[in-house]
Parts: structure tokens; sequence; C-alpha cells
């Protein structure tokens, strides 16, 4: 008598693409920007002795206004779209073997620029990007201690809140034989490379900002040049990328760099192929980068 059991088949390994389709209301990631930049002024302005100062695993500082930041924007951005995953400085880092699969997510600095903050000169960020795979695709850079946001969206340009209200802003335009170009860089990464970079230009005005301020600079058209030849990561970037994008700028690629910031690859000859920084990488070391205005002549990658 037989067992009336059939052969048992392998069952083959199926997956199906599942698309998704929801608004994100940008008016709300503003506000989020906001109200992590106000949490961090409220800790700004009290005692030193209550910041709570730590050193992280590579010697960078984190405070409590960092922690605070990052906890009033990942629940409002768990609010806003809850299907939309997190990347934050502040977070446990996701493998990319998963990440690598998102569409979509945020990436955030909640306080770019801590060292500034703990300097108390006011030049520090908050920093909130909505990225398309490999893109940013939203960046909304508040600045507490200035009362400006900065904001855009792919398509639609780049815009400066104040309580004066709102305007759209643009680079400025320039070429690289006119005199006197205004260069922006790190207050805290003036290295060799990026000294010679300067040299290249005919009698510069040279200005050190900390943060994505230099950035937001860009966009504005208040500096026409921004060379970054030392480490940054992709949330320190990405909200201000698109701001420079939809202003008219450009955000490209010049090489890349080990964690010291010792250069992988000539950035002269990486820089003249005009790749825009990319995101979401299984490093989220940035590479080397330069940052332009509105170049007289230049087509503007997107």
């Amino acid at each position: 008598m037989g067992s009336g059991l059939s052969r048992v088949e392998e069952v083959p390994d199926y997956a199906m693409e599942v698309q998704m389709k929801a608004e994100v209301p940008v008016e709300d990631v503003i506000a989020t920007a906001q109200a992590a930049g106000r949490a961090i002024l409220q800790i700004y302005n009290s005692e030193a002795s209550t910041w709570e100062v730590q050193m992280k695993s590579d010697a960078s500082p984190l405070t409590r206004a960092d922690r605070e930041a990052n906890a009033v924007i990942c629940q409002a951005l768990q609010n806003i779209s809850p299907h939309i995953p997190i990347i934050s400085e502040e977070n446990k880092m996701i493998p990319h073997s998963v990440r690598q699969k998102f569409q979509y997510y945020w990436l955030v600095d909640p306080l770019d620029g801590t060292k500034e903050f703990l300097k108390r000169n006011g030049q520090f960020t908050v920093n909130i990007a909505l990225m398309s795979r490999n893109t940013p695709v939203l960046g909304v850079v508040d600045v507490p201690c200035q009362g400006r946001t900065y904001w855009a969206v792919k398509g639609k340009g780049a815009w400066l809140r104040t309580s004066e209200g709102q305007q759209r802003i643009q680079a400025a335009e320039f070429s690289f034989e006119d005199k006197g170009l205004k260069i922006v860089a790190s207050a805290s990464h003036l290295n060799k490379e990026t000294e010679e970079f300067i040299q290249l230009f005919n009698n510069p005005e040279f200005v050190q900002v900390g943060s994505s301020l230099k950035l937001l600079m860009i966009a504005e058209g208040q500096a026409h040049i921004y060379p970054r030849l030392s480490p940054t990561c992709e949330w320190d970037t990405a909200a201000a990328d698109i701001i420079v994008r939809e202003a008219g700028g450009a955000v490209l690629q010049a090489g890349k760099q080990d964690n010291k910031g010792n250069p992988l690859q000539d950035w002269k000859e990486e820089l003249v192929k005009e790749v825009p920084v990319l995101y979401n990488k299984e490093d989220v070391l940035n590479p080397y980068f330069v940052v332009f205005g509105k170049r007289r002549g230049a087509t503007v990658a997107r």
C-alpha cells in the first residue's frame, strides 16, 4: 500500500516588486528641521556644563544637543512617512546589504558642526534630505543661530525662508578666469590639497566657515567655489547638495580618499570628469568634492 504522498518539489524563490506611492509634505519637513533647531538652541544657550559632551569612536564630539535633535527629527519623520527608513549620523548604521535596496530613505545630520557648537560660534546646521536611491530629491537645512531655513525640491528651485518671508535663491555666475573669486573652505580642515586648489585662481578672496553653511553660501551666491579635499560623510552634504543643484550650481566628485583624508586618486584628473557626488555607497565617506556656483558655459550635472 502506498503512502499517498507525492514527491515534494523544491519551492522556487519568488520575489515580488511592490511599488508604493505616498506624499511627503515639504512644509512638515521644514517644520521638523526648525523644531530640531529650537531644541538645539535651548541647549546652546544653557550652561556648557549641561551639554553632556562625549567622544565617539572616530574621536568626533557628541552632545546632548545632537541626541535631542536626533530624537525630534526621527520621531517627526516616522510620523510623516512611517514607510521610509531613516539613516542618521546618530543612529545605528544600517548594513549596506539592506540599505542598498532602499528606493527612498531619509538621510539626516541632526547637528552638523558639533565642533562649531562647542566653540559657540553659531556655525552649525540641521540637515534633512530625502534620497531617491543615490541622489537627494528634497533637502532642508536649518541654521538655528541665524533664523534661516534653506530648502529645495528637485525641479522646483532652491528657497530661503526667514521671519520676513520666503525668496528663491540663485548661485552666482562666474568664469574661472575672473579675478577675486570668493572661495569658501572648512574652518577645521585646511590642508595642502586645499591650499594647492586655491592657488589656481587669480587673487581669490578666501573665507573659512563651519558646517554645511559653505554649500549654502554657494547656493545663495555669497561665494563662488567650495573645495572640500578632506573627509566628510554623506549626511554632512546631502541636504545642502540638492539646494546647490537647484540654485544652479554643481557638487562634483574630485577623487576618492581614505578616512584620514589622504587622496587615493588625483583630484585634478577626477574633477574634470564632471561626476556629481553620489550617495548610499557601502562606505558613507564622501570622496573629495568641489562645489561650484554657475560656471559660464558649463552644463550643470543633475
